[in-house]
C-alpha cells in the first residue's frame, strides 16, 4: 500500500480518487493520455502488468473475454489477441449497444495486431454484438482508479464498468464465479473504507500491478443484475439497450419500477448509479445538476444529459480573473442572467478561475460574447475558447 495516498478516515470516493490522480501527476508515473484526472489513469508499467495476465489460469482458460476500452488495459487486449480468444469491448458510454467483438483480419501480423489492441482499432475492426448475441464471458478485465487488497474498487466515477457487469448479468454473459481483473499501479492500490461501497459496485478477484499479482479472495457479492430503482428515465434515454433489458425482465415478472417511480425515493441521496460523483456529496438525485466540492475545485454538470455525450464536440470556456471575493454561486448567477448556462462548470477558486463545457463551438462562442465585458466583484472577467480543448467524444 502507497502510505502517502491511503485516505484518511471520512473520506469520499472522490477524495480517493483526487489523491491517486494528483500523486501519479506529481510522482512523474502518468502516462498518455494527460491530466490523468478524470480518467482510468494510464500509468508508468502499465504494459508490465499487463502482460502477467498470460501467467494466470483464468486467462488460460477464459475463451471469451471482457476487456474495457481504456488505454492501460491495451496489453490485456493484445494478449487476448494473440492468444486467439474472442476480445470483447464495451461501447463507448454504452451509447449503441453492450459490446463490440473485435475481429483482426485474417492473417493479421503481430503489427495488426497491436492496432486492433488500441481505441483506433477497436473503432476500425469491430462488430456490434446485440442482446442476442449469446456472449458468454469467462474473464472480466476492468479499468480502476483506485482499489484495495480486498478486492474493493473505484472507478472515474460514471458508473460504467459497474453498469456494463449489471448488464451482462441480466444478459446472462456473466455467472457469479465469474473472474474480474484489474490492472493498475501499485500506487493506485490503497485501503478503502467498506462503508464507500454500495450495492452496485463492482469487487475484483485479482489485481496486477507493474510488481505483483495479487489474489484478493473478496468475498464481497458482486452485483447480481440491474438495480432499477437506481435508473432514472434520462439514463434508460442515454442508455437504449437498456430499454431492452428493462422489456426483457418486465416480460419475465421482474420488478423494474424506476428511480423516478418511487415516490418514495424523490428526495432521498440515492441518485443512479451514473451519477456516483453527485451521491457523494448528498445532491438530490432528481436535481439537473449534480455537483462535488473537490477542496478548492467544484464541479457541477448535467452529468445525465444525453446532450453531453453527443458527437464529442463539446467545447471549453475559460473565465478568469475572477476575484476571491466571488463565490461560484454569484458566477451562476451571472450565467442563467446571460443566458450562458453550460453543460459543465468546473469552479477553481482557488486560481481565480473557471471552466465552461458547451454542446458545440457555436454555442459556446455565443456565451463568450453574451460575457464578455462581464464584471464580478469589481473584476472584469476575462472570458474565451479554452486554448486546449480536450476530445470529449
Amino acid at each position: 500500500l502507497c502510505p502517502r495516498l491511503c485516505p484518511p478516515p471520512g473520506a469520499s470516493k472522490w477524495d480517493v480518487r483526487e489523491k491517486v490522480w494528483d500523486y501519479l501527476e506529481a510522482s512523474g508515473l502518468a502516462d498518455f493520455p494527460r491530466p490523468v484526472h478524470r480518467r482510468i489513469p494510464n500509468f508508468k508499467g502499465s504494459r508490465q502488468a499487463c502482460c502477467s495476465i498470460k501467467e494466470l489460469d483464468v486467462f488460460d482458460r477464459a475463451r471469451e473475454i471482457k476487456v474495457d476500452p481504456d488505454k492501460p488495459l491495451e496489453g490485456v487486449r493484445l494478449a487476448a489477441l494473440q492468444a486467439r480468444k474472442t476480445l470483447l469491448v464495451p461501447t463507448p458510454r454504452l451509447r449503441t449497444g453492450l459490446f463490440n467483438r473485435i475481429v483482426p483480419p485474417s492473417g493479421a501480423t503481430k503489427e495488426i495486431l497491436r492496432i486492433c489492441a488500441t481505441s483506433q482499432g477497436i473503432k476500425e475492426y469491430s462488430v456490434p454484438i446485440g442482446l442476442d448475441g449469446k456472449a458468454q464471458v469467462d474473464l472480466v478485465v476492468v479499468g480502476s482508479v483506485a482499489v484495495s487488497e480486498k478486492g474493493w474498487r473505484i472507478g472515474k466515477g460514471e458508473g460504467y464498468a459497474d453498469m456494463e457487469y449489471a448488464m451482462m448479468v441480466s444478459m446472462g454473459a456473466v455467472q457469479a464465479d465469474t473472474p474480474v481483473i484489474t490492472i493498475v499501479h501499485d500506487c493506485q492500490v490503497v485501503d478503502i473504507a467498506e462503508e464507500l461501497l454500495d450495492d452496485h459496485d463492482l469487487t475484483v478477484d485479482y489485481i496486477l500491478t507493474p510488481t505483483r499479482t495479487i489474489k484478493t479472495n473478496c468475498k464481497r457479492p458482486k452485483p447480481q443484475g440491474i438495480i432499477w430503482h437506481k435508473v432514472s428515465y434520462e439514463m434508460l434515454e442515454k442508455i437504449p439497450i437498456l430499454k431492452s433489458l428493462r422489456h426483457r425482465e418486465k416480460q419475465a415478472g421482474k420488478e423494474v419500477a424506476l428511480q423516478d417511480e418511487h415516490s418514495d425515493l424523490a428526495n432521498a441521496n440515492t441518485p443512479a448509479v451514473l451519477n456516483e460523483k453527485a451521491k457523494a456529496e448528498n445532491t438530490r438525485p432528481q436535481a439537473a445538476m449534480g455537483s462535488a466540492q473537490i477542496g478548492q475545485h467544484y464541479v457541477e454538470s448535467d452529468s445525465l444529459s444525453p446532450r453531453l455525450e453527443g458527437s464529442g464536440m463539446i467545447t471549453t470556456v475559460y473565465v478568469g480573473n475572477i476575484p476571491p471575493s466571488v463565490g461560484v454561486s454569484e458566477l451562476k448567477c451571472a450565467l442563467r442572467e446571460f443566458h450562458a448556462t453550460p453543460l459543465r462548470l468546473n469552479w477553481q477558486g482557488a486560481q481565480h478561475r473557471a471552466f465552461l463545457d458547451y454542446k458545440d463551438k457555436a454555442t459556446a462562442e455565443s456565451a463568450v460574447s453574451s460575457l464578455k465585458g462581464l464584471s464580478l466583484g469589481g473584476n472584469t472577467l476575462r472570458v474565451e475558447l479554452a486554448k486546449n480543448q480536450r476530445n470529449k467524444g
